[in-house]
């Protein structure tokens, strides 16, 4: 059973920058499309980058331009690089795998493996 720990959340202005990271063991890593999801409070939850396993890369289009997704295959880890944050991208952020090649598509992730989530707060 693969497993999946997300770590970088936190607090900050807009404006400012975080980066995500998720950690994978359990499961052939380079294998397996990867994405990041986030569910606001109150909102259904929305996909916002992937990364499939050629490495070609999808986004929201509420994010595109400020985030940028990628993994280290040796390290088997992906990561969330988040710019020019705004308030409406407070969320919680879960990260997502799942075997196969999947670019341009969000819901056969929900049939994925799924980490904890890491909480991102934006201030005004």
């Amino acid at each position: 059973q693969g497993r999946l720990r997300e770590s970088g959340g936190g607090s900050v202005q807009a404006g400012g920058s975080l980066t995500l990271s998720c950690d994978a063991a359990g499961f052939l890593y380079t294998r397996f499309s990867m994405a990041w999801f986030r569910q606001a409070s109150g909102k259904e939850r929305e996909g916002v980058a992937s990364i499939a396993t050629d490495d070609t890369t999808t986004y929201a289009d509420s994010v595109k331009g400020r985030f940028t997704i990628s993994r280290d295959k040796r390290r088997n880890t992906l990561y969330l690089l988040m710019n020019n944050l705004k308030p409406e991208d407070t969320a919680m952020y879960y990260c997502v795998a799942l075997r196969g090649y999947y670019t341009n598509t969000w819901s056969p992730f929900n049939s994925g493996f799924w980490g904890e989530g890491t909480q991102v707060t934006v201030s005004s």
